[in-house]
């Protein structure tokens, strides 16, 4: 029997994950990837002497990685090691307060209760909540089709039910976060929203489960840097005889008669019995499939925000910082005003800190530190990239210097500027939006583009624009869902969505 033929449009954490479990389904798989490098997003860069990774900076969940591994019958400590971090994330409040946010509630919670009088049973209160919502909930609308008839008529969905209460879908995470006492810890929770590039004023607190995998299960470091979470994938990928071509955009997806049967690269037809797309859904819908009607659909769904990110080799060692920090905004709702209404630069931004020489000195010259600092901006593509470059600039170093007692700017060596348009640019990523469409809206998980295509059969989608999300777990999980409906829909011949 002939070998049935996989194509995988794009190289991100999900389409690597999409093309091994493919191969290991027993498809020959072909990447397509208009980059030189795979990964997508998950890159990485040197400068000076400083490493940096160019973008996801937080690792939670490494079970959907090693899941991928025993899948494949391959060890993973031959192709990644990392190990949990102490301290998740380190928090600054322009009011001087420092808050050490453990990988072990009960730490946390004293750490919280102590800096700030929030007694330590909310947190842990709280965080009993957040694990019960994921470990019910989640597991439905996170590993499995939420357009499939069959995973609402599973008895897990009879749980997950039971486990939504009333404040999770009508309240918004802010006002189901009111419930603490204190600003502090209101705005450290209020944070998680951003996790999928989302407005806590708006979005549901549903996204109360968010705060489980960093406080509960922990955060996590790779060794080497998270560019060495794409260098395990892509070596496990060619090992299972994933073929990739890169600098190989893909021009088009064919499908008459709604079946897709290949894709166009450098005009040449390239026949497959699956097509799976990691672009950004609008832009697959976009230039791929050229259905500006369905991409103008996609549209309706409001961006997730973007991010401004400088990469600043530093030539001083900052003790007081951790692998992960953030500097709070004093008024947080302000802030997201003008991101996702204003569609502004706001002057006091949350900026995020990431150091991983604080963890591998050998990513920095001795006596000095790789800063990958980054604020939240709106998704646009109509920047004055150095009118934008210069006010950003400004208001990131006062902000550093006010809350760190320093002047960074006579420390910052070499700089490197990444913003909206160059990650559309690079990642095909639509306005810049890192995590496709927002979840400000009670129905949000619902509208996000399904994994399959109703209209199209044998195509499918995975990566951070469509279900579950964005970011390296929910990629991962995609990856999964993919795979899981490629073999059902094989076996059982599915037919085209009217």
């Amino acid at each position: 029997m002939q070998q049935k033929k996989a194509v995988i449009i794009g190289s991100g954490v999900a389409g690597m994950a999409s093309a091994i479990r493919l191969a290991v389904q027993g498809y020959a798989v072909t990447v397509y990837e208009k980059n030189d490098y795979p990964g997508g997003k998950l890159s990485a860069f040197k400068t000076g002497g400083y490493h940096f990774d160019a973008g996801p900076s937080l690792f939670t969940q490494p079970q959907n990685i090693e899941e991928l591994f025993t899948l494949a019958n391959e060890p993973i400590e031959d192709y990644l090691l990392y190990h949990k971090i102490d301290i998740a994330c380190k928090y600054f409040f322009e009011n001087g307060k420092e808050i050490n946010a453990y990988s072990n509630k009960d730490l946390f919670a004293n750490e919280v209760q102590d800096k700030t009088g929030e007694p330590k049973e909310n947190i842990n209160e709280y965080l009993d909540r957040s694990e019960k919502l994921y470990n019910n909930v989640a597991n439905i609308f996170l590993n499995y089709s939420l357009h499939k008839k069959s995973t609402w008529l599973h008895t897990r969905a009879i749980r997950a039910f039971s486990s939504v209460k009333f404040p999770y879908i009508f309240k918004s995470l802010n006002q189901y976060n009111t419930s603490f006492k204190t600003k502090e810890t209101q705005q450290i929770f209020n944070r998680f929203a951003t996790y999928n590039g989302s407005n806590p004023y708006k979005a549901p607190a549903m996204l109360s489960l968010i705060p489980h995998l960093e406080q509960t299960e922990g955060a996590y470091y790779p060794q080497g840097g998270m560019i060495n979470i794409t260098n395990a994938l892509y070596k496990l990928a060619l090992k299972k005889g994933v073929n990739f071509h890169f600098n190989a955009p893909v021009e088009k997806i064919i499908c008459p008669d709604n079946i897709a049967v290949g894709v166009v690269v450098n005009y040449e037809n390239i026949i497959a019995d699956v097509i799976v797309s990691n672009s950004d859904v609008y832009f697959t819908y976009k230039h791929l499939l050229s259905n500006s009607i369905k991409a103008k659909k996609i549209l309706r769904q409001e961006r997730s925000s973007s991010a401004l990110a400088f990469y600043w080799g530093i030539n001083k060692n900052f003790p007081q910082l951790e692998l992960h920090n953030i500097l709070f905004s004093e008024d947080y709702a302000a802030e997201f005003e003008h991101i996702f209404k204003s569609k502004k630069l706001y002057s006091d931004p949350t900026v995020y800190i990431n150091i991983t020489s604080k963890i591998e000195k050998a990513q920095a010259p001795d006596g000095c530190e790789n800063w990958f600092v980054m604020i939240n901006v709106p998704a646009t593509n109509t920047y004055n990239v150095e009118e934008v470059k210069a006010a950003a600039r400004k208001n990131i170093i006062e902000k550093l210097n006010r809350i760190l007692k320093t002047d960074i700017a006579q420390h910052i060596v070499t700089e490197t500027f990444l913003h909206p348009q160059s990650i559309e640019a690079n990642t095909g990523s639509y306005l810049g939006s890192l995590y496709g469409t927002s979840s400000n809206s009670k129905a949000a998980a619902f509208l996000r583009h399904p994994n399959f295509t109703k209209r199209i059969k044998n195509l499918y989608c995975c990566g951070g624009s469509v279900h579950p999300g964005g970011g390296i777990p929910l990629c991962l999980k995609s990856a999964k869902i993919v795979s899981d409906l490629v073999k059902h829909d094989i076996k059982n011949g599915r037919k085209i969505h009217a």
